[in-house]
């Protein structure tokens, strides 16, 4: 609604501007003047039709700067002359999809229609641009390509970006300035867009025809060469590289120099060219050329340009034979350095060529215009080679790719963009070519238009009203027929050697005797043709030598010789038969890829020829000629066109001095009348463009009256009930055919669309719900079984760490254990070399007294049994000895308390033995008491002696145990031998260590 807005804005802009509409109540209604202005959009829908009510509408439309008018599903077009800034990306969506008469007549909406009919039928469409030169063709064939390549976005942005660059960069190469047109088409050109089934771009093809080589060498008074000609000359003046292309800074070359225009001066400070040459090289970036390409292509150009400067001087020989020779050198230099070919090579390839007659070879010196002619036919052939080159490449880049889409499912939309109908005050063989083609464009648009819709009236029993038409078929066999066609008798006559164009013009009147010709009196070389558009009046001048267009064969020869890859692939590959360059290159063999460097005459050299097979050698007769080339190109063009569904954009030019808002009644009423507008908008409001077959009908439209999964059968009636279904009305049903008129396809388009909108709808619910369940359920399963891995590692993981925990608590036990023992045995080694000391001592200085003994007793027991742990390191040995009396006085208090020097002997003999017993270890069984000794022992250990309180000597109980020498155990229990027991009384106490003492207490 917003581009509804913004578009009725402009429409009242513009109409402010130039006719300002009233109403009833001096306010435009957006409704109202929509339903009002549709009648003037459409010529069809005129009551009163007439040449003067058409020129009315045609010039009020103008003046409101309403270029566009539909005549049926015809567009007109005039041309503005200026920018009226409606074309957008917000137009391209405006008329995207819509009913045609929603809003306002445009281009965009016959590339619509196109696409969809594409689509919608999947059959290919073509677009068919036609008028005079400078009506506006190329522009609103660049208008069809943007509005389609938006409607078939692809995901490849880039290839958009290509198909969009592809006109640029081919019309800077095949357009040039002539006098009624700043940029004419001199070439025709078929661009197909390529489609995949769903309607996306992914790719595009071009065709091109007729290049007008002859503008090269040479122009017409107030035309120019071709565009890039100028814009690589001031691109590489501001890249201060025209001395690397040998170009000169000061004097022009030949072939663009201008004796009105200052040549030199417009070129290098225009900024126009500049901008040109930079877009040039971003096209040339985009569509995918490699530097090193668009290095050898402007090469070749300079090489042109400097070949052109190349002059010829007659000498005379001996034989008085006229010879040509080269006075200036330096641009032959600078030609075979840029082509990359010897100098002497080209100057001898320029200046002679060979014959070959009955097996023998003759080389023959070329006159000064003889070899003028090769020059310029080098120079021809150059530029039209090159020019297939650089299309043959753009097609390899912008070529359908196999994964996307197979080409055979592709569907096309192919636009003619050909060069206008012209009449100059001098037209040549190239107008002539240029006017015959629009003739046949001319006859398709009538036979489609008039004849096949008429024809089909009587076979499907239609009453409807003949329509009276201009059919220019006589014109056109007058043209194409043979063998007494036009070009027929041209190319005879340039099979002659000794034909001139005066002959050519005599056989062109004693042959041709129709209406058509004529030949005016009292003027040379000159004949007149009646064309649809009106009467034109061709110069004969060098038909005859344009027709043959000859390339001698040494010419060939020398730039096959050439370093240059790409100079070498223009003349290997063979022509075709509309003389455009093969896409194949031509097989060539190693000999002739391996050429001398100077190529001697004789019978070598045509061997070479002979070899290299070039299509023109000079001796043959048969080649082709540019009319058999044009003849093949219409074929092919034709060939084209038939396939696809025509869509038709009349280009009317308002006047001939390119002014803005200026309508001229007579010349715009010229172009209506030989265009056939007024027949057409009769047979369009009479008669039924579209003509549909029963089957097709049905199978397409089935949904608007019968369920969508029942498929009705192809009859008369179910047609019936979908028309009325439909709610149609003037609708014609024949034999096989439903005839309907130019509006009902569109209003059951846009019927199915809905439909087809509600079922995607419906269908669109439907996957919505069985996705989301399916969905659901896959979840489900993927939260289940995540679970289960999570739970699956989560155990291994934590039993990985339980096995390194234990690890090292392991290496930490052991690092314990390891520091434990080391530190209990030098405890246990620091105690042995303790008491080694002290017994060392005692046996140098003995203790006096009766417990020598005793001592010695108690020194062994250390030596024999090492200190626990815990007790070595307590008290060192000097401390031990210098406290031996304080031992003495503990040990006798100690007796006195316990009543009994025996009970002293049991505890000292226990605690002796208590440091000789191995510690014993948790978990071990105690040891068991199995003799009376054993208790005795146990009750020392503990304390608990025999006879407690009782200061009396222990009753004898019968005769004491003698221990005989096996007894080991109590000989380490008794400390001393048998001491009487009034002496073991009244004698000094024993001296023990402090450590036995420590260990009693």
């Amino acid at each position: 609604m917003a581009l509804r807005q913004r578009l009725a804005t402009l429409i009242s802009q513009q109409q402010d501007f130039g006719c300002r509409t009233k109403t009833k109540h001096e306010r435009i209604s957006t409704r109202k003047t929509r339903m009002e202005s549709y009648s003037e959009e459409d010529l069809v829908n005129l009551e009163v039709l007439n040449e003067e009510i058409i020129i009315t509408h045609l010039q009020k439309r103008y003046d409101e700067l309403q270029i566009y008018t539909y005549v049926g599903d015809i567009l007109i077009a005039l041309n503005p002359f200026q920018n009226l800034g409606i074309y957008s990306p917000q137009f391209s969506m405006l008329y995207h999809g819509v009913k045609r008469s929603t809003n306002p007549p445009h281009i965009f909406a016959t590339a619509d229609a196109a696409y969809q009919g594409m689509v919608t039928f999947c059959k290919d469409q073509c677009i068919i641009i036609s008028g005079e030169s400078g009506a506006g063709k190329t522009e609103s064939a660049h208008l069809i390509v943007q509005h389609l390549t938006f409607l078939g976005k692809a995901n490849n942005r880039t290839l958009r970006e290509k198909i969009l660059q592809v006109n640029t960069l081919v019309e800077a190469f095949g357009n040039a300035c002539t006098a009624i047109n700043e940029n004419s088409s001199r070439f025709g050109k078929y661009l197909e867009m390529k489609f995949t089934p769903t309607g996306a771009v992914m790719g595009a093809k071009i065709s091109e025809y007729l290049l007008e080589k002859s503008r090269v060498i040479k122009q017409a008074m107030g035309e120019k060469n071709f565009h890039i000609f100028y814009y690589i000359y001031a691109g590489l003046y501001h890249q201060e590289k025209l001395k690397e292309y040998r170009l000169p800074e000061k004097t022009p070359p030949r072939y663009i120099d201008n004796e009105q225009v200052k040549v030199m001066q417009h070129i290098l400070l225009s900024k126009l060219y500049k901008e040109q040459f930079d877009a040039i090289q971003d096209c040339f970036r985009i569509i995918g050329f490699t530097e090193e390409e668009v290095n050898s292509v402007y090469r070749i150009l300079s090489a042109i340009l400097n070949t052109g400067n190349i002059e010829f001087a007659a000498i005379t020989s001996q034989h008085q034979t006229e010879k040509s020779e080269v006075p200036n050198f330096k641009a032959l230099e600078n030609a075979a350095l840029l082509l990359s070919i010897g100098a002497e090579e080209l100057q001898e390839a320029l200046t002679s060529h060979c014959v070959v007659t009955r097996g023998e070879t003759i080389i023959r010196t070329n006159t000064v215009d003889k070899a003028t002619d090769v020059r310029d036919a080098m120079s021809k052939a150059l530029y039209g080679r090159l020019f297939s080159w650089i299309v043959n490449r753009i097609n390899a880049l912008l070529q359908p790719d196999k994964n996307i889409c197979a080409v055979e499912s592709g569907m096309n939309v192919g636009i003619l963009d050909i060069f206008g109908f012209e009449n100059f005050q001098k037209n040549s063989f190239e107008q002539l070519c240029i006017n015959i083609a629009n003739e046949q464009i001319q006859f398709y648009f009538n036979q489609h238009i008039f004849a096949l819709e008429q024809i089909e009236y009587q076979n499907e029993g239609i009453d409807a009203a003949l329509v009276q038409y201009e059919d220019n078929r006589p014109i056109l066999d007058m043209f194409l027929q043979k063998p007494m066609g036009l070009l027929s008798l041209l190319d005879e006559e340039s099979r002659f050697p000794q034909a001139t164009d005066q002959t050519l013009v005599d056989k062109f009147e004693d042959n041709l005797r129709c209406k058509y010709f004529w030949r005016p009196k009292r003027v040379e070389l000159c004949f007149g043709i009646q064309h649809y558009a009106g009467k034109v009046l061709y110069n004969a001048d060098a038909f005859l030598e344009k027709n043959r267009d000859t390339l001698p064969a040494d010419i060939v020869v020398v730039l096959r010789t050439s370093e240059n890859k790409l100079l070498q692939q223009l003349f290997s590959s063979p022509l075709t038969k509309t003389g455009n360059l093969a896409t194949s290159r031509a097989k060539v063999t190693s000999a002739s890829r391996s050429l001398p460097s100077q190529l001697n005459p004789g019978r070598s050299k045509v061997d070479t020829m002979e070899m290299m097979r070039h299509p023109e050698e000079t001796t043959n007769m048969r080649r082709q000629t540019v009319a058999s080339y044009f003849r093949y190109s219409l074929m092919d063009l034709l060939s084209k066109m038939v396939v696809g569904q025509p869509h038709f954009v009349r280009c009317i030019k308002p006047n001939d001095d390119r002014r803005a808002l200026r309508f001229c009644k007579e010349r715009v009423m010229v172009q209506l009348r030989y265009t056939g507008i007024l027949e057409t908008v009769n047979i369009r409001r009479q008669g039924y463009s579209h003509r549909i077959l029963f089957d097709d009908f049905v199978n397409r439209y089935y949904c608007l009256a019968f369920r969508v999964h029942l498929m009705p059968e192809a009859t008369k009636e179910n047609v019936i009930i979908i028309l009325q279904q439909a709610k149609l009305d003037n609708w014609v049903l024949g034999r096989t055919k439903v005839f309907l008129k130019y509006y009902h396809v569109e209003q059951l388009n846009l019927l199915l669309r809905e439909v087809i909108a509600r079922v995607v709808l419906m269908q669109a619910y439907a996957k919505g719900w069985l996705g989301a369940r399916r969905y659901r359920r896959v979840h489900e399963k993927r939260v289940h079984g995540a679970v289960v891995i999570q739970s699956a590692w989560r155990g291994h993981a934590a039993r990985q760490t339980l096995r390194l925990i234990k690890a090292e608590r392991e290496k930490a036990a052991i690092r314990i254990q390891c520091a434990y023992r080391g530190h209990r045995v030098r405890k246990q080694y620091a105690a042995q070399k303790h008491m080694a000391a002290q017994a060392q001592s005692s046996q140098v200085e003995p203790p006096s007294g009766e417990w020598t003994g005793l001592d010695r007793s108690k020194v062994t027991n250390d030596l024999t049994d090492p200190p626990k742990s815990g007790e070595a390191g307590k008290e060192s040995p000097t401390k031990v000895n210098s406290q031996d009396e304080g031992t003495v006085d503990e040990v006798t208090r100690h007796r006195k308390d316990n009543g009994s020097v025996q009970e002293s002997h049991c505890k000292q003999g226990h605690v002796l033995k208590c440091q000789q017993r191995t510690p014993r270890r948790r978990g071990h069984q105690p040891k068991l008491l199995n003799s009376p000794e054993d208790s005795l022992y146990y009750n020392q250990l503990h304390r608990t002696p025999d006879c407690q309180g009782s200061k009396r000597k222990p009753r004898k109980l019968g005769q004491i145990k003698v221990l005989d020498g096996e007894d080991e155990y109590y000989k380490l229990l008794s400390t001393a031998d048998s001491v009487p027991e009034e002496k073991t009384l009244t004698g000094p106490p024993p001296t023990l260590p402090r450590e036995a003492v420590l260990t009693q207490s």
